[in-house]
């Protein structure tokens, strides 16, 4: 992501991946190591992202956004926006009421965190981006502070009744970011719906 970012240019696509990631805990790049609670097995990984820690695991969809915001004529306060209301149209899709947090990014379900963001901006490009809980273990998340929230909560769409795949997850939220980006009038993208199969990759 880092290298793509700092090679692109102003005619250069921009990319959504789409992973499942093993076993690990992140740190944004200020994050203080102290909302790690207990010493896990897990892998703790330094990130340049913003934010404080979190957890990613399989049955975990992390999106990763390399979009050159410059050119959509977005700030950051603003994509932050439109990858929220992603969020909370694809959740609305499954019946499922999604709402914001003031000062708190990310999508939350009666108080439970369903939804996290973290992004950082470089050359008018943005790269890292969110992560939604699909169906996956959150007991890991029992040995943090949840984005450096004491106390905080997190749920999935298993437990609040959805029993959908990962990768039709995964198509409808393309095109709920697809939406809320402008993807259709700015960067003339195919439309995600039209994409019979969508298979979102495991990495280490």
């Amino acid at each position: 992501m880092r290298d793509y970012t700092s090679s692109r240019h102003s005619d250069s696509s921009d990319e959504i991946w789409l992973v499942q990631h093993t076993p690990v805990y992140t740190l944004g790049q200020a994050a203080d190591p102290a909302h790690i609670l207990t010493p896990t097995d897990i892998e703790v990984a330094q990130s340049d992202r913003g934010g404080q820690v979190t957890y990613h695991g399989p049955g975990q969809l992390v999106m990763y956004l390399l979009l050159d915001i410059r050119r959509h004529g977005l700030n950051i306060k603003q994509l932050v926006f439109g990858i929220e209301q992603a969020i909370i149209q694809r959740l609305k899709q499954s019946g499922i009421e999604g709402i914001r947090r003031e000062g708190a990014p990310g999508v939350y379900v009666d108080e439970k965190k369903i939804a996290a963001l973290g992004l950082r901006v470089r050359k008018g490009c943005s790269y890292h981006g969110l992560s939604l809980n699909v169906d996956m273990d959150l007991s890991p998340f029992s040995h943090i502070n949840p984005c450096g929230y004491a106390g905080l909560e997190v749920t999935q769409l298993k437990d609040l009744g959805i029993d959908e795949g990962i990768d039709e997850v995964a198509k409808g939220l393309l095109c709920c970011l697809q939406q809320s980006l402008g993807y259709n009038n700015i960067l003339k993208a195919p439309n995600v719906s039209d994409i019979e199969e969508l298979q979102v990759t495991y990495v280490s």
